[in-house]
């Protein structure tokens, strides 16, 4: 793990702030230059917010220590690149169609981005891969469920990926509870060089608060801990999060209905002559071929009802990508394709 850290991250020294500094109890907090006068947001937030650590790792089964969170996935994926990647010099593996911020966060930190396609039925093309990582690939962008495609990656490839130790894995999970697979969390201390991204905004609903989860080794962990803003998640976040992980039955309900609500819309989709293809989703959307996706996006669009058209991703011509709404919502989408010529 040390060869793979960029050498000035290693000599490094993090910043120290007021509340990681003091670690025992006190009642008048004169140290971090804050307002005295309450109002319940006048003091910084725990850097490393171990209450809410705590809460996430009973549910996911590991160690608070294995648990960094960011503001939004995005910030953890930025930080991984800062952590391991030397600009100009080394390069990552993204596999294509997937998710966006891998490339722009590659161009942002001036980072090589080699593309290795998904073979025609979306799946990882693992001897391709094998065949391209040298001693500059230092992340593999892996996501499971896939966005836009909604397919989970077959486990038996990432298994093989996962060991080469010479890279980080890193395994976008952030459709994972609308999939009956297994998370990647669970095999944590079995791969010091595998990280696994979660987050509160899909399955949740917190897409507002702007809260990602990463998982991985002690080690990683401590690495990205180094370099994070001293007070990344801010305490209103914390606060909403905590009660949010608190009501298990709010989400069950409505994880429930998002499933019950995708195999509708995968039964009635497969009437219209118009949908050439339904691809099969682990996600909350569901990935469509059409014959003109420009056209029946306007004519969506026409009534109200905004989708996403995936045309210009790889092997994603004419593909429209439709998040799982509401029952309601489902009917009035179902009413407007029916209305489609």
């Amino acid at each position: 793990m040390k060869r793979l850290v960029r050498e000035n991250i290693q000599k490094m020294t993090a910043y120290s702030s007021a509340r990681s500094e003091f670690k025992g109890s006190a009642s008048i907090f004169l140290d971090a230059n804050e307002n005295p006068f309450n109002s319940s947001v006048n003091r910084y937030p725990d850097p490393l917010q171990w209450v809410l650590k705590e809460q996430i790792a009973k549910i996911k089964g590991c160690q608070k220590e294995q648990i960094l969170l960011g503001n939004g996935s995005d910030e953890v994926l930025d930080l991984l690149f800062r952590a391991f990647c030397e600009p100009k010099e080394d390069h990552i593996i993204t596999l294509p169609p997937t998710y966006g911020m891998y490339q722009v966060l590659a161009e942002l930190n001036n980072v090589n981005n080699q593309q290795i396609p998904l073979n025609e039925n979306f799946e990882i093309n693992t001897s391709a891969v094998q065949t391209a990582i040298n001693t500059k690939t230092k992340l593999l962008f892996i996501c499971s469920p896939n966005n836009p495609t909604g397919n989970t990656l077959n486990r038996q490839s990432i298994e093989q990926l996962l060991g080469n130790k010479n890279l980080i894995v890193v395994i976008d999970e952030a459709y994972i509870d609308f999939s009956k697979e297994e998370s990647w969390v669970t095999k944590l201390n079995q791969y010091p060089n595998l990280v696994v991204c979660q987050t509160l905004s899909k399955a949740w609903g917190a897409a507002g608060i702007r809260l990602g989860m990463c998982f991985a080794s002690t080690e990683i962990i401590d690495v990205l801990n180094k370099i994070k803003p001293p007070y990344n998640i801010n305490s209103l976040t914390q606060k909403y999060a905590s009660n949010l992980l608190d009501n298990q039955q709010s989400y069950d309900q409505k994880r429930t209905t998002v499933l019950d609500e995708r195999a509708r819309l995968e039964k009635v989709f497969q009437s219209f002559d118009f949908i050439k293809k339904i691809y099969p989703s682990d996600a909350n959307f569901i990935l469509i071929k059409v014959e003109n996706a420009a056209h029946l996006y306007q004519h969506l669009v026409q009534k109200g009802i905004i989708v996403r058209n995936r045309s210009t991703q790889l092997n994603c011509e004419n593909c429209i990508r439709i998040s799982i709404g509401t029952p309601d919502e489902n009917t009035q989408l179902l009413a407007a394709l029916t209305t489609y010529i």
